[in-house]
């Protein structure tokens, strides 16, 4: 009798939901339907707090999903910056930092699994605190837009504000990944081995 797969559980599912979700938040906002954008990051930013806990609680932990929940944070934060970006342009230089610095972390990730055959760290909660803040700041910024709160110039400044704060916490949480990214590349632990052949003998059963 087969066993079931770890993987397929609710916080992987949310996970998912995740990656999808980015599709239709970029449709709304670039038509100018921002309210509807902030409801779907907002859903995007439950899933988020909820995987992570439902996955503790039940112990539903994997190591795809370890894999995973960070890398959609990274692409939903990637899309978030570019449509901010396509519409006020002089955040353009704040918002860079939020692509740059999750296209690193991407990379190094895929260089960790793809040539040194390593797991990537999970997600911590300076990433999670980072992410949040991240999400709220967005939040304010187009609930500022759709209901009209300050000027526009007012509004701009506002957003500078809180990008800025939002912007030096991740460049500490990236610092902070970067030290056990470093720390994995140079160990030898076999806790951080990744088995590509038994993650896929696993999967078949």
């Amino acid at each position: 009798m087969k066993s079931k797969n770890r993987n397929f559980n609710i916080p992987n599912a949310l996970t998912v939901v995740r990656f999808v979700l980015i599709f239709p938040f970029v449709f709304y906002f670039i038509s100018n339907e921002y309210l509807k954008a902030g409801i779907v990051l907002l859903v995007s930013g439950l899933t988020d707090l909820l995987d992570g806990w439902i996955a503790r609680q039940f112990n539903q932990s994997t190591e795809l999903g370890q894999m995973l929940d960070p890398l959609a944070d990274k692409l939903t934060q990637a899309s978030v910056a570019i449509c901010l970006a396509v519409e006020e342009p002089v955040l353009i230089p704040l918002l860079a930092i939020f692509v740059v610095k999750e296209a690193l972390m991407v990379t190094a990730a895929i260089f960790l699994i793809g040539k040194n055959k390593k797991k990537p760290s999970g997600s911590k909660w300076y990433g999670k605190a980072a992410t949040v803040l991240f999400y709220i700041s967005f939040g304010i910024i187009v609930a500022m837009r759709v209901f009209g709160w300050f000027t526009g110039e007012e509004r701009l400044h506002i957003a500078v504000a809180l990008l800025s704060v939002t912007a030096g916490f991740m460049i500490y949480a990236f610092v902070r990944y970067a030290k056990i990214y470093f720390r994995i590349l140079r160990s030898d632990d076999p806790r951080y081995r990744l088995d590509i052949q038994e993650v896929m003998d696993k999967k078949k059963k």
